[in-house]
């Protein structure tokens, strides 16, 4: 299994740019626990770059545990389960937050 900083090194190769057109957006990212740490991914034109680190002014703010957010970015945690049940918590845009299914494949 892939660590949260291999993860996010791979993010703008699993950008799906068609389903991204038209996305202008800063995701950060707050991971609590083991390999846990803060990045932010900008959604641009088409494209995406992360960063490690606060962006000041993030368009959603995306707080769980690091191993939940492996676990999501795979497949294996359902994003709105998760959500439902109090192991992600959104502040911001959440419709962008549903776009993320959509924008990054597994």
């Amino acid at each position: 299994m892939p660590t949260v900083q291999e993860t996010f090194d791979a993010m703008p190769g699993k950008l799906i740019k068609d389903k991204a057109a038209g996305i202008t957006a800063i995701y950060q990212f707050d991971l609590s626990g083991d390999g846990g740490g803060q990045w932010w991914a900008e959604v641009k034109d088409c494209a995406c770059c992360v960063s490690k680190g606060l962006h000041p002014s993030p368009s959603i703010t995306v707080r769980m545990t690091a191993q939940d957010y492996l676990d999501m970015a795979s497949g294996k945690l359902n994003g709105q389960l998760a959500f439902m049940t109090g192991r992600l918590k959104l502040k911001g845009d959440m419709a962008l937050a549903i776009k993320m299914n959509t924008i990054f494949s597994k």
